[in-house]
């Protein structure tokens, strides 16, 4: 079996217990009196959803006073990543958001700093990955893909709003090289941004999208698509309607983290306080409110677990990308 489970599980219960250094379950005590966050990208994107859903949760909750926001576009995250770097002396109350892309970023030279040149905090959600089509597509499932893909892989395109080799291209090559095909083959198209893709998609131009499967979720509510696959291991509650790419015969399953990073050579007080909110978070209303809300899965992984979740990542990406040829 295919595995491309980048996410490590844990029980939350436990580990919001073993990470909250004794604070009292029924009431949340503040923990932190303010956290800026840096959101390497624009507004209303993942990152930008992530960082402003873990603010509101921490506020609302008690275990943080304030939260304020700063969105810094630019090299594809590598902007924000030199701002942390740079300025670390002064950044003792940031953290800033990031995903698989700093991995995928860093292995191909998009900027020249990787996850190993910022204090890591903690990885806090995943989203998992879909392969979609248009809602009056022809295609209703996986195999129907599959078969199409057989008959002309040229006309079966495969759009994503990445660049190639980037996750939404590698996500697709994870997918058919699990089903048997052989990932040099797909005809991956990018696209700016997932606006951009789906426009593609609803105009004949690309025959699936490769995305998220929280904007999949969107896309579907809205009518304008079918989601084949989600690339869990099981039916996620939040869309059951959704198949799993492993119950059509597809062993392979991804999900994109999201987590944070502190400045190089942070106080380790300091880490430890927002690892501690952080942990606590899980237990509240407030963040139960925000993850559900936009379909995310809960995966917990703080200090040397994230390092350790971090590497393997990099190894299978790395794995994967080199036999794309992309390095």
């Amino acid at each position: 079996m295919q595995k491309f489970n980048l996410g490590r599980r844990t029980v939350l219960a436990a580990a919001a217990a073993a990470l909250s250094f004794g604070a009292p379950a029924m009431a949340q005590e503040q923990v932190v009196d303010s956290i800026h966050f840096i959101v390497p990208g624009g507004a209303g994107g993942g990152w930008d959803g992530t960082a402003r859903g873990t603010g509101e949760a921490l506020t609302k909750s008690g275990i943080v006073g304030t939260a304020s926001y700063e969105n810094m576009s630019g090299g594809g995250g590598g902007k924000a990543i030199g701002y942390m770097i740079e300025n670390a002396p002064s950044l003792d109350n940031v953290m800033m958001v990031n995903s698989t892309p700093i991995i995928i970023r860093s292995l191909t030279g998009v900027f020249p700093q990787s996850f190993r040149d910022l204090t890591l905090v903690a990885g806090t959600i995943g989203d998992y990955a879909a392969l979609v089509v248009a809602a009056d597509s022809p295609i209703n499932s996986m195999d129907d893909l599959m078969a199409a893909f057989d008959e002309d892989p040229n006309a079966t395109a495969i759009g994503g709003g990445s660049v190639p080799g980037g996750m939404d291209h590698l996500v697709a090559a994870m997918v058919m090289e699990a089903a048997g095909k052989d990932p040099l083959d797909v005809k991956y198209i990018p696209y700016d941004a997932g606006g951009k893709a789906m426009a593609a998609l609803l105009s004949g131009e690309i025959q699936a999208l490769s995305t998220g499967f929280s904007e999949a979720i969107a896309l579907a509510d809205a009518g304008e698509v079918k989601i084949l696959g989600v690339t869990a291991d099981e039916r996620v509650p939040t869309y059951p309607d959704a198949p799993t790419m492993a119950e059509q015969g597809i062993d392979t399953t991804f999900v994109n983290w999201r987590g944070f990073f502190a400045a190089p050579g942070l106080d380790e007080a300091k880490v430890e306080a927002f690892r501690e909110a952080l942990a606590a978070m899980y237990d509240t209303p407030e963040w139960e409110e925000v993850r559900a809300r936009n379909g995310w899965v809960n995966i917990h992984n703080s200090g040397d677990d994230f390092k350790a979740f971090l590497e393997k990542q990099e190894q299978e990406i790395g794995d994967l990308m080199k036999k794309l040829g992309f390095l």
